[in-house]
């Protein structure tokens, strides 16, 4: 399967201990070039040595061009991903990555913004966070971690303009300073836009928590930064048609959609494959999807025009692809 979007080659000028298990990688452009443009809420796709790709959100001045900053926690259960920075990933090393995409941008339309980052969710809340600062627009951060030791950017954070907008909440910290979701998303306002990344446990908390009161969804923005992809005893095979051309081909049941398709020479730009990051979106014209993404709003579900091939599957015995 294929990583999205245009290379760069990129090394890694400066890796950094910013917070226990956590480690920042400054990149810069092996040519000395500039490198492209991006905005607050942007990601990039990096090619390990491990030979996997994985996501990781920019969390320097978007007005600067000569580097990318991103930051990794080094996580217990990973995938291989986190692992691989950490452990294979040295100041000197050459890197492939994406240009930035940006699936998690600010709504520059919203009266006040509302940023919760939950422990590494905090790289694109961050980003946002500055961008506010220098527009001189209304916002608060709260910012959720286990422990002040597991804090990234404590530091650059206090030394900000911003730093009296900008809450901490320490797990292992007094109970009158922990984070009071419930009191905080009590009452949506109009203009308000509430923006969260982090765990998955933390975000599943937020949204379910707004969501009961009622937010709009339109005032809603998150990114997962992964998940662990829905199997079922249930799941069995379908079809998937490709309206091109009418071919039929069988998925089975201890296959992904994209997985299936590659095997009969259709390869779709995957990046996650946990249906998080949106590379793989196909458009579905006949059949009902299956969505087991962590990308799409329940309305966007509900629509099935689309889903994400990498992870989600089908209710009915046909899928007919936009392909």
């Amino acid at each position: 399967m294929t990583m999205n979007t245009s290379s760069l080659n990129v090394r890694v000028e400066r890796k950094t201990q910013e917070a226990l298990d956590i480690c920042t990688f400054e990149l810069v452009d092996t040519s000395g070039k500039p490198l492209p443009a991006f905005s607050a809420g942007s990601h990039i796709d990096v090619q390990l040595p491990n030979g996997i790709t994985r996501q990781y959100s920019l969390c320097n001045d978007p007005q600067e061009s000569h580097r990318y900053l991103i930051g990794v926690l080094k996580d217990p259960a990973t995938r291989g991903g986190s692992k691989a920075m950490h452990e294979l990933v040295n100041e000197g090393d050459t890197l492939t990555i994406s240009a930035p995409r940006n699936h998690f941008p600010l709504a520059h339309e919203a009266a006040h913004s509302l940023l919760l980052a939950g422990g590494i969710g905090v790289t694109p809340i961050l980003c946002m966070a500055e961008r506010l600062a220098i527009a001189g627009a209304s916002f608060e951060m709260h910012y959720a971690t286990r422990s002040r030791d597991r804090t990234a950017f404590y530091d650059r954070i206090a030394r900000s303009s911003f730093a009296s907008k900008v809450q901490f909440h320490f797990d292992d910290g007094a109970s009158e300073q922990k984070l009071q979701l419930a009191a905080l998303l009590a009452t949506p306002k109009a203009g308000t836009h509430l923006y969260v990344c982090g765990p998955k446990g933390f975000m599943d908390a937020v949204l379910a928590t707004a969501r009961a009161n009622s937010w709009p969804e339109a005032q809603i923005h998150y990114e997962y930064f992964g998940a662990e992809v829905t199997k079922s005893a249930d799941d069995g095979s379908f079809q998937v048609q490709l309206a091109s051309s009418g071919k039929i081909v069988l998925i089975p049941k201890d296959e992904t959609v994209t997985q299936a398709l590659y095997k009969a020479g259709v390869d779709i730009l995957t990046s996650c494959e946990q249906g998080v990051c949106g590379t793989c979106i196909t458009r579905v014209l006949e059949g009902e999807p299956d969505h087991r993404d962590l990308y799409f709003t329940p309305e966007e579900q509900a629509r099935n025009d689309q889903f994400t091939p990498c992870c989600s599957r089908s209710k009915s015995p046909l899928l007919v692809l936009d392909l």
